[in-house]
């Protein structure tokens, strides 16, 4: 019969003891404890069977979930498999341990920026501290390729406490919708936590906005230890609302903020030109500036992210002069120096308000025409396709729709369902080949010119069906650029 799990204490026995912790059945060894983590019950049982056939001495599964008659092994009900994973893991891995803070950043864009911004100003305050996001899993002296902007449940207690044995003392990561959604941070606790912002996308998974605002607030709630070290974008109105959970939290923004109970961090752009910009920063009674590299209104909030992660931290306002060194991240708005000095920009917005956002960044320091080459993801929100090319519309002199990754989808169908968007655009061109799309743009363009080719960012690969084919846009810039 199946042991309801009271706390979970046979399976905990267990894996404190040394017994293997393993959340695919197909790696299952003899004497293992394996969670089942399908949402579908005939899935669930039926990785359930291969766990106890390939020696499980316990299997942990939902309500419903029976092993083969006769079987040995221990079933466990737990109602939500994928929380018990999480409290397994801790266990295993040792994750709440003393004098290593976690701290996560969510929001639909910004976060990967926030994330390395925040790195560097630990990091320039002696802080040895780890980065998990989109673009590396990295520490001092250690990384991994992503594989997940947030990885598995199992892969994050593992790999935090890697880098705790190695003595990092902090790590900051990206926390994304579907990984909150999906309880794959379950046993972890934050010791801070900053929202970006949020904007349509992934509205395929979440299927409207409210669900993908809870998703989000998950990780204040649920997750960061307290909520005075929670950092919330104000300029945002679903900051606004979040911040009225978080009694004592910390606001920050561009703009006005409205009284209520938490703590503003207020700047102020007082320079911004193509070399980067100044903020004025007031908080509590402390007045500074930091000087950045960066451009674009959207960085000026990212560098108050920041900046907020900081001093919730326990970093002195002086120390925020730090970020006055940070270079940017790769793919986002990351300059392609070329043979033929053209002012050309990669970027990995890909959702309608990044792309305002970037482009608006970029318009404001051009001399010349601004063409933009962009697509649309398949298997993606569909619905965001013409607010993306609206966006596009709207900034550039020159528009080129063309592919982005369409996985399983045609990519001209998605190339039509973009289109509309674009029927205010000053300029259109298109080519479903990303390569001829960029060389198009490249062979118009003059020195006062600007190039932002947007979607992809960092990415190595272009996704056509199952295959991930080798593409990287600002490698195929050069090469084009070297050959005009």
């Amino acid at each position: 019969m199946p042991r309801e799990a009271a706390g979970l204490d046979m399976a905990l026995a267990a894996v404190s003891s040394g017994a293997p912790l393993v959340a695919h059945s197909g790696k299952v060894s003899p004497g293992a404890v394996f969670v089942a983590l399908a949402g579908d019950p005939a899935l669930a049982a039926a990785h359930s069977a291969e766990a106890a056939a390939r020696g499980a001495a316990i299997v942990v599964a939902a309500p419903g979930v029976a092993l083969p008659e006769g079987s040995r092994t221990e079933l466990i009900v737990a109602a939500r498999p994928r929380l018990a994973l999480g409290e397994l893991a801790r266990a295993v891995y040792g994750s709440d341990r003393a004098g290593f803070s976690l701290v996560g950043v969510t929001g639909t864009n910004g976060k990967t920026t926030v994330c390395f911004l925040t790195e560097h100003l630990f990091g320039a305050a002696g802080i040895p501290t780890g980065l998990v996001g989109t673009v590396t899993y990295r520490w001092p002296g250690g990384s991994r390729p992503a594989t997940l902007t947030t990885p598995g449940c199992l892969e994050l207690h593992e790999l935090f406490a890697e880098m705790a044995r190695t003595g990092t003392k902090a790590a900051v990561m990206e926390v994304s919708s579907h990984a909150l959604d999906q309880d794959r941070v379950s046993g972890l606790s934050y010791a801070a936590a900053a929202f970006t912002n949020l904007t349509q996308d992934h509205l395929d998974y979440h299927k409207d906005m409210e669900s993908y605002f809870r998703a989000k607030t998950k990780l204040f709630t649920t997750y960061l230890d307290a909520p005075e070290r929670a950092v919330v974008n104000f300029d945002d109105p679903h900051g606004a609302r979040l911040a009225a959970m978080l009694p004592g939290c910390v606001g920050y923004g561009l703009g006005p903020f409205i009284p209520g109970n938490w703590r503003p961090l207020q700047g102020e752009i007082t320079r911004h030109d193509g070399s980067g910009m100044t903020l004025a920063v007031s908080f509590a009674d402390h007045r500074f500036e930091v000087a950045s590299p960066l451009i674009g209104r959207h960085n000026a909030q990212n560098l108050l992210a920041a900046m907020g992660l900081g001093l919730v931290m326990g970093l002195a306002p002086a120390a925020m002069g730090a970020l006055s060194g940070f270079g940017g991240v790769p793919g986002r708005l990351e300059r392609v120096p070329n043979e033929r000095g053209l002012n050309i920009f990669v970027d990995y917005a890909h959702t309608p308000d990044a792309l305002e956002n970037v482009l608006r960044a970029v318009r404001e320091v051009v001399a010349g025409r601004l063409f933009v080459v962009f697509g649309c993801g398949g298997d993606r929100d569909r619905a965001k396709r013409p607010l993306m090319a609206a966006a596009v519309a709207a900034r550039a002199d020159v528009a080129v729709l063309t592919s982005d990754n369409p996985r399983h989808e045609d990519p001209l169908a998605i190339m039509a369902d973009a289109r509309p968007g674009l029927s205010g655009a000053a300029r259109v061109l298109e080519d479903p080949d990303r390569r001829r799309a960029i060389a198009m743009a490249l062979a118009e363009m003059t020195p006062d010119d600007v190039l932002v080719v947007a979607g992809k960012g960092h990415e190595a690969y272009q996704q056509i069906g199952d295959e991930k084919l080798p593409f990287h846009d600002a490698t195929v810039i050069r090469e084009l650029a070297s050959c005009a």
